[in-house]
């Protein structure tokens, strides 16, 4: 039994904005919230991955939810362990076989030691090989136990053997760890490709795990990885976290990086930013923000001016029919986004087939499987809940027994 979705929506936008104001100023006091809302604030916390960060900085007084945060934190931290090692056992088969390989993201973040073990949970390790060495990277992962799951556009997805994900709300130190390998770092913005590949191949590739070239390579990635889930709304506070954390370390000339292509500035990199330092002010320096200011168009750079952390994730439960047409940089390009959404190509329709199919949180649901006109149809006239969201909703609200449920849902509407 859920609460009405007007009720929950309004619960998951409060939260949101109450998580990304503690985590970066720790600090304020412990929110009367009802009990129902304290359990929305584990699927919120959940969501945007930063249970084990508030753990280590909020010390907000309420039983249930200390114990929730605790128990996320060694979760993760355990579940840090075995994907350090097996990235020690891939290290070690890409320098057999004589394999450069970038371990991305949360991996990078981690070896920097900008988070210590069991504060930034890892849903999957991200590797980057160049094109001609994906079939050695395949082979080294068969190798390793695992099998390929699906393929997208961005990247091919490999599971182990054996295993299945844990069905629970949260991080848990058994569920599988999956792999995605990329050839390419890029993200549609909403339809036509950026790609940075080049700066954050290694300069000198060398057998076994690289390093990012530079810590602005680095930052480029997070804020293109960022900018891509804006675009789709579904970015993280963790997300904007990581963006913060790598600022406080970065010089001029990381920055610099940026702009390392002359024929393609960073327009995408505006919103992101913007949002971190909206939450993080200290971290983003504003002569950034002015100077790519100048290349992002004029529609995204005024939406962007306004945009609250919930709107652009999945803390916002309505699904938006036209969600990221900002970020078209011509007419012609919100035309191809417009005919992809009312009839979305069979690279779109496949990758929503591999989805429903993989994904524990898509499975069972009619509305992802359901003919697109009709999806189309009810987008335009009645609000459609996210699956994802919804997902990590029910799964907060299950310990609840049907008669707690009704009581809360009561005091709520009050």
């Amino acid at each position: 039994m859920l609460p009405p979705l007007r009720i929950v929506r309004h619960g998951l936008r409060r939260i949101t904005e109450a998580f990304a104001a503690e985590l970066a100023g720790p600090g304020r006091a412990t929110p009367a919230w009802s009990e129902l809302e304290w359990r929305l604030a584990t699927a919120v916390a959940v969501v945007h991955g930063v249970s084990p960060l508030l753990c280590h900085c909020c010390a907000w007084k309420h039983e249930s939810w200390r114990r929730f945060l605790e128990s996320q934190r060694d979760h993760v931290e355990l579940r840090h362990r075995r994907i350090a090692a097996l990235l020690q056992r891939i290290d070690a088969g890409a320098r057999a076989a004589g394999l450069a390989v970038v371990p991305l993201k949360g991996s990078a973040l981690h070896a920097l030691g900008i988070y210590t073990p069991g504060e930034r949970p890892m849903a999957d390790i991200d590797l980057l090989v160049r094109e001609d060495d994906a079939a050695a990277a395949i082979e080294l992962l068969l190798q390793l136990g695992y099998v390929e799951s699906f393929a997208q556009w961005k990247h091919r997805v490999f599971k182990p053997a054996t295993g299945q994900p844990y069905a629970g709300l949260g991080e848990h130190r058994d569920t599988p760890v999956n792999i995605e390998l990329h050839t390419r770092i890029q993200e549609r913005l909403p339809v036509s490709a950026v790609d940075i590949t080049a700066r954050i191949c290694p300069r000198e590739p060398r057998p076994g795990l690289n390093d990012y070239p530079s810590n602005g390579a680095l930052m480029s990635h997070l804020l293109l990885h960022a900018a891509g889930n804006m675009c789709g709304r579904s970015l993280r506070l963790l997300h904007l976290h990581d963006i913060a954390r790598l600022a406080m370390r970065l010089s001029a000339s990381d920055w610099e990086v940026l702009w390392a292509d002359a024929g393609a500035p960073p327009w995408w990199a505006l919103p992101p930013l913007r949002l971190a330092a909206r939450h993080y002010p200290e971290a983003i320096p504003a002569a950034v923000l002015a100077r790519l200011a100048r290349t992002c168009p004029l529609l995204l750079r005024s939406v962007s001016r306004r945009q609250s952390l919930t709107q652009v994730s999945c803390s916002e439960l309505w699904l938006h029919a036209f969600a990221g047409i900002e970020w078209s940089r011509s007419l012609g390009e919100a035309g191809r986004y417009l005919r992809n959404r009312v009839r979305p190509p069979d690279d779109a329709r496949k990758e929503r087939a591999d989805m429903a199919r993989t994904q524990l949180w898509l499975q069972g649901q009619g509305w992802v499987t359901a003919p697109h006109r009709r999806r189309v149809l009810t987008w335009l006239t009645r609000p459609v809940p996210r699956m994802d969201m919804l997902y990590a909703v029910r799964a907060a609200l299950e310990p609840l027994a049907p008669e707690t449920s009704k009581k809360l849902t009561l005091v709520v509407s009050r």
